[in-house]
Formats: C-alpha cells, structure tokens, sequence
C-alpha cells in the first residue's frame, strides 16, 4: 500500500500540474479538497481519470467521490480494493 501511496503522489502532482511541490510535501491523510491541497472539482475529474486510465478503476456511484477522494491513503485504498487487471 505504501509503494502506491507514493506512486499516487507522483502522479497527482503530475496530472495536477502542482510543480510547487514534492510527493513528501502531501501527508498520506492530508485533506486533497479544501483546507488541505485546495483541490476543486475540475480537480476532481482529473483525479477521476487518473485512476481510470493509469488504474482501470471507475467509480460507479459519485456519491463515493468525497470518500474516495479524501485522502492519497483513501485513494490507495479504493484503488486496491477495485482494481481490475487489464
């Protein structure tokens, strides 16, 4: 789980284009919307299509997303308990 945790780092700063920081700047629970990285909802659908394309991960219910996207840790999670193999 760590290993993607960090992966999952690397790749929000990436997708998010947050050049300002390192992967050891986001704590694993950090809060990613609002008082925590700032994120926002155009945000949200970037980190949506990262997991599908990078993870082949989709969220069915989008009353899922505020879990799902509360944290890399809850992100991490969500990815290994859904990840279907390509």
């Amino acid at each position: 789980m760590e290993k993607l945790i960090q992966e999952l780092k690397v790749k929000i700063i990436e997708a998010l284009n947050l050049r300002h920081l390192k992967p050891e700047d986001i704590g694993d629970d950090q809060p990613l919307f609002v008082q925590g990285l700032g994120l926002d909802s155009i945000d949200a659908l970037e980190l949506i299509v990262l997991m599908q394309q990078d993870y082949n991960v989709k969220i069915t219910d989008p009353q899922e997303g505020p879990k799902i996207f509360k944290s890399v840790r809850t992100m991490a999670e969500y990815i290994t308990l859904h990840h279907k193999a390509e």
